[in-house]
């Protein structure tokens, strides 16, 4: 079995930047549905959750070897499983990639402090090829 990993570390302060200017056009260009109303499920803490999740698609772009030339925000989506650990859902342009390369499981880990988020992505599968 081989295996690719990503890791991101993203400002929760440049994020407050960027939605300032940009407000919601900024998230729905990001998040998907579902990631938006997980993030503004929680007030107090929004903009790093955002930012956490900036932080696990660029991880996971890493991981596909592809940063974001040709796979959207969107294509890479965090989502919760029933434990309530975060995980990674792909979609069009990325999951393709994923499928191209072997790649069958994504294992992500999220943390936030203060100033910082991150994201640290394994994705892995049984005939993982070369990125």
């Amino acid at each position: 079995m081989n295996f690719k990993i990503g890791s991101d570390i993203c400002s929760i302060k440049r994020v407050e930047e960027v939605y300032k200017r940009f407000g919601s056009r900024f998230l729905d260009r990001i998040l998907t549905a579902g990631e938006k109303a997980y993030v503004l499920s929680r007030p107090k803490d929004f903009l790093a959750r955002v930012a956490a999740r900036f932080a696990a698609k660029e991880a996971t772009s890493k991981a596909l070897g592809t940063g974001f030339i040709g796979v959207g925000w969107k294509e890479i989506e965090v989502v919760r499983l029933a434990s309530g650990a975060p995980t990674i859902a792909l979609h069009g342009k990325a999951k393709e990639r994923a499928e191209s390369i072997g790649l069958t499981s994504f294992e992500l880990t999220l943390s936030h402090e203060k100033e910082y988020a991150i994201a640290f992505v394994l994705a892995y599968g049984p005939n993982c090829g070369p990125g």
